[in-house]
């Protein structure tokens, strides 16, 4: 019996992503690879977090039993569960439209050619992350029209540092590209203002629609 780390499961809207503003259900497993300067996640980032056994079963009867078709895997970091594929499987099954939140230091060849892929919402860490050396970006040879890429940004030369990325990897060609603000430490504004000085077309900015609707540390929303 194939057995996951369930952090919390819960019915919102997605906060970001293409489809940011439609509801989703999100499944959030503990542990990440990663330790990054502005994690909003880092209690279920720890070995010790509390969490839910769940089956593959339980978690597809959770997920169809809210009625809700778009899912979230989340974390933590999802790619860590030794067996993703099997839950993204058996949820496309049951006609849910499955996207994986991933930090960007993990490979996703794999997945992306199996025949139920996932959409993909993938995290480059830039420097004020900390967490810059793990990215790995020949997972930018995967990358679908339905896929993202994100750069979560708290400085100037953060963005400086994207844009570098995005013009060196054609990420703009491939899939959506967002920038996005650590929470309170640039403002949107000031990524509006750096959009217009470099032209990025095809970039988008995104806020974290949870963040702004309740509480920006309030759990299972």
């Amino acid at each position: 019996m194939i057995i996951y780390p369930v952090a919390e499961k819960f019915v919102s809207i997605n906060g970001e992503g293409k489809r940011a503003g439609e509801l989703a259900v999100f499944i959030r497993f503990r542990k990440c690879n990663l330790n990054c300067s502005y994690c909003d996640t880092k209690w279920a980032n720890s070995d010790n977090c509390p969490i839910q056994t769940l089956s593959l079963k339980e978690i597809t009867e959770y997920v169809v039993s809210t009625g809700v078709k778009n899912v979230t895997l989340t974390g933590g970091e999802p790619l860590l569960q030794p067996d993703i594929y099997s839950l993204v499987e058996m949820l496309m099954k049951n006609n849910c439209r499955v996207e994986i939140e991933t930090n960007g230091s993990i490979l996703i060849k794999e997945l992306s050619g199996k025949k139920y892929r996932p959409d993909f919402t993938i995290d480059y860490k830039l420097p004020s992350s900390n967490m810059e050396n793990f990215m790995l970006t020949e997972n930018y040879n995967y990358l679908s029209e339905n896929d993202v890429v994100k750069f979560v940004a708290g400085s100037i030369s953060d963005l400086e540092k994207a844009v570098e990325i995005i013009e060196k990897f054609s990420l703009t060609e491939k899939c959506a590209v967002y920038f996005s603000a650590v929470f309170g430490k640039i403002s949107p504004s000031e990524i509006v203002e750096f959009l217009k000085a470099k032209k990025l077309n095809d970039v988008r900015l995104q806020l974290q629609l949870h963040k702004f609707i309740w509480n920006p540390y309030r759990k299972g929303v």
